[in-house]
């Protein structure tokens, strides 16, 4: 079984996002807290919107590793990006890791006026899914 990740027809064909997924039943979902641009003592890695995407995806691939998942089971980011910062620099240093095989995850994004960790330009959150395991033979 696999997680399902659709694109309707009648809504916006996007090779950056779907719009639906479906877990199947018996799938552990892994949810990721949101991850800024930091590194591992929590200082702000640069002030360069694009740097701090790249640190943002990598801390975000460290923690879904930490639970036996990677990006590529990512079914649902969501990126919150500060007033100002240039949403096309962030996500030209990012896009091509958002994705993984198949069909691109859901994606949910927002201008904020600031976040929590100051210098942060921005922060990324996550839904993951890992469909049940195959049982076991013998």
């Amino acid at each position: 079984m696999e997680i399902t990740r659709l694109q309707p027809a009648g809504l916006v064909v996007s090779p950056a996002f779907s719009h639906v997924a479906v877990v199947p039943p018996g799938a552990t979902t892994i949810y990721l807290g949101g991850q800024n641009g930091v590194d591992e003592t929590g200082a702000v890695v640069s002030d360069d919107v694009a740097a701090q995407s790249v640190r943002a995806i990598d801390n975000a691939s460290i923690a879904l590793e930490a639970a036996g998942a990677s990006l590529a089971d990512v079914v649902q980011w969501t990126v919150l990006i500060a007033e100002g910062a240039d949403l096309g620099a962030a996500y030209g240093a990012i896009a091509p890791r958002l994705a993984g095989p198949g069909a691109p995850p859901l994606v949910t994004g927002a201008t904020v006026r600031a976040l929590g960790v100051p210098g942060a330009l921005i922060e990324v959150s996550a839904i993951a899914a890992l469909p049940p395991a195959a049982p076991s033979v013998g």
